[in-house]
């Protein structure tokens, strides 16, 4: 007679799905369990790299669900895309042995090319800072990631111990076994008479060879131990890199995209000189080349501000009181209306765009003096035109087709890669 535990130990061995109720577990050991059991991205299914398919299949729920649901959050704060990166870099597909990160990291084999798994590694960077720089609605994106993370918390709580996936074995070996090269064969009739087995002389028995002298065999070399510090240096590297465009993009003017970029090879080259010591950091040189690359054209680059959030903004004060003293992108387009300001008024504003367009209507009997620059694009200032790239900027005075007097507007509109325009309305 069989316990019952027994025969649950022995599905749970053969890969057959638990379907017991999940055991009380607490924060810390579900947490563990979750990355433990954590989705695999399936190949049958996927619209992009599986990861909502891969969710769904774990906890029995339907795809378009998940997928649903990072839409949503994507338009509420842009934690959607981050969500779906971080879920491609740490889940494996179901062929592999481990993450595209692990495996960047030399803990074992992924299908996810090397060069491709830093490229989602860079992308993670800016995507959040969607959501904690200031995205389409301002912190939108904190309460979509402490939901996301809620429901996932109680997801794998109910249903964790559904659908547990199995990783593929690390290589198969097939036990190869030897087969007689011939047969000894025995003549149907004998002549004589005589037995056919007595024909079958033996053969002579060859005298032993001496046996080659053998040589010393060398001691096995113990296995090489996996150093911690490539690994360290990456999730160092990266919270570094996150750290530092979000203070950028709320306004610490220090954190410039180079500066960024700077602090994470810092990280990346200690790590791989601790590796030369102590062995290991030689994957670090796949993130730290295209990194260096980015960062000596972004150092080229005149970005000279890079603040403000990715969205577009529209502002049209109706008072000199109402003027900022800048409006400010990072991605987006800037679109400024002073045509509203009374005659009397004296203003002084700066546009700034990273990537994106920067326009400002003035009113038509206003003073302007004006600043316009693009590194990459068009400018049209107040009839004043040049477009293409590394051009200097445009300056000047227009008082309006009524001459001096009216409104008095200092303008300095600049973008990195994209137009400027100012022009009367």
């Amino acid at each position: 007679m069989c316990r019952p535990g027994r025969g649950r130990i022995l599905d749970t061995m053969s890969g057959a799905t638990d379907t017991s109720s999940p055991p009380n577990q607490g924060f810390e050991a579900t947490i563990k369990d979750f990355w433990v059991s954590r989705p695999r991205r399936p190949q049958h299914g996927r619209k992009i790299a599986g990861v909502a398919a891969g969710i769904g299949n774990r906890y029995g729920i339907d795809p378009v669900v998940v997928r649903v649901a990072l839409v949503v959050a994507t338009i509420f704060g842009g934690v959607g895309v981050f969500l779906y990166l971080l879920g491609w870099l740490l889940f494996p597909d179901e062929r592999d042995e481990v993450s595209p990160v692990e495996a960047l990291v030399g803990r074992g084999r992924s299908t996810t090319s090397a060069p491709l798994t830093v490229l989602l590694c860079v992308a993670l960077i800016p995507s959040s800072g969607w959501v904690f720089g200031g995205g389409w609605f301002d912190g939108g994106g904190f309460i979509a990631l402490a939901l996301f993370a809620t429901a996932g918390y109680l997801l794998h709580r109910s249903r964790g111990h559904l659908n547990r996936p199995v990783a593929p074995p690390a290589g198969t070996f097939a036990a190869t076994h030897d087969t007689p090269t011939s047969a000894t064969t025995t003549p149907g009739w004998d002549p004589l008479g005589a037995a056919p087995l007595a024909w079958d002389l033996p053969d002579p028995v060859p005298a032993p060879s001496p046996a080659p002298p053998s040589r010393p065999s060398r001691p096995a070399r113990p296995p090489r131990r996996r150093s911690v510090f490539g690994p360290l240096a990456f999730w160092t590297a990266l919270v570094v890199a996150v750290v530092g465009v979000n203070l950028g993009l709320n306004g610490v003017a220090w954190f410039t995209p180079e500066h960024v970029i700077g602090l994470a090879l810092a990280v990346l080259g200690a790590g791989m000189v601790a590796g030369a010591f102590r062995g290991g950091g030689r994957g670090l040189v796949l993130l730290a080349v295209p990194l260096a690359v980015v960062g000596l054209a972004l150092a080229a680059l005149p970005f000279r501000e890079f603040t403000g959030g990715m969205s577009n903004l529209d502002a049209a004060p109706r008072t000199a009181q109402e003027v900022l003293p800048s409006y400010s992108r990072t991605v987006g387009n800037v679109d400024l209306d002073l045509s509203a300001l009374p005659a009397t008024a004296e203003v002084s504003t700066v546009v700034s765009v990273g990537a994106g367009n920067g326009t400002v209507i003035v009113p038509d009997t206003a003073d302007v003096r004006f600043t316009c620059e693009s590194w990459a694009g068009e400018q049209d200032c107040l009839d004043e035109r040049q477009s293409g790239m590394g051009l200097p900027p445009v300056s000047g005075e227009n008082n309006g087709g009524d001459g001096p007097g009216g409104a008095r507007i200092d303008l300095t509109v600049r973008a990195g890669t994209g137009n400027v325009e100012v022009r009367r309305g």
